[in-house]
């Protein structure tokens, strides 16, 4: 009898996380690609190593956390906590980031802190939380914030910033700087600062479905398994990566 009810206590475990995971995101790749894409992103390399089946597409990122906020999908990828207040968040990261600041490479300016953002005209991305004091400016300085939205929003921003219809894009560094070099803008475009210190990047499950806190437990057992067993070094590496802690 207890060998029995063990292996229904495996099974059920087991078949618990059978069931399809529902992500959804904008494209951010290094973090995550495009559906299909090879290499896939170091957030669904960690997310297909979790779960036995993702149902991973992309969207705006605004929809996104709406969708996921409302119960309509599991998760969402590559979030900050203050990007998905309420949301069900594991205790384990899976990745840190780091926010920069640029501009054409012909430019003289410097970044010198958030207030000297304010004579400059700068592309973000709807919906995203860079940090707490520009989240403030953006809220009340539309004249000097241009934000896009939609799953290509970021390549916008470059090709906005290249023809000079604004001068300044902050920006994920790890990801812009592989768009940069995806775009072939290498050269054209400089880094001239960070507005933060690095911060700590999460999968964030719905507030409004029962199953996620398992998932988030899920997340924080397997992502452990692959610290211990050097998996998640291999994952990172493959992107020029090092595992962050």
């Amino acid at each position: 009898m207890r060998i029995l009810l063990v292996v229904m206590l495996w099974v059920c475990a087991h078949v618990s996380f059978a069931q399809s995971v529902s992500i959804r995101t904008d494209e951010w790749f290094p973090m995550n690609g495009t559906p299909g894409q090879k290499p896939a992103g170091f957030l669904i390399d960690f997310a297909e190593r979790t779960f036995d089946s993702v149902d991973y597409k992309l969207m705006s990122w605004q929809r996104a956390v709406e969708e996921v906020k409302n119960g309509s999908f599991d998760c969402v990828i590559g979030a900050f906590k203050e990007d998905a207040p309420g949301f069900v968040f594991p205790e384990e990261s899976w990745g840190v980031n780091q926010t920069a600041v640029y501009v054409r490479s012909a430019d003289s300016w410097s970044y010198q802190g958030v207030d000297s953002l304010l004579a400059r005209k700068v592309g973000i991305i709807k919906g995203y939380s860079y940090e707490e004091e520009i989240d403030a400016l953006v809220k009340t300085r539309k004249d000097v914030f241009k934000a896009l939205s939609g799953v290509d929003a970021l390549e916008k921003n470059f090709k906005k910033l290249a023809a000079g219809r604004i001068d300044t894009l902050v920006e994920s560094e790890p990801v812009a700087n592989a768009k940069i070099l995806q775009m072939g803008l290498s050269g054209k475009i400089k880094r001239v600062g960070h507005t933060n210190l690095p911060q700590p990047m999460y999968i964030a499950c719905s507030p409004a479905k029962a199953s996620s806190k398992k998932l988030v437990k899920r997340v924080d057992t397997v992502i452990r398994e692959l610290r211990a067993s050097g998996e998640l070094e291999k994952i990172m590496n493959q992107y020029g990566l090092t595992d962050w802690k």
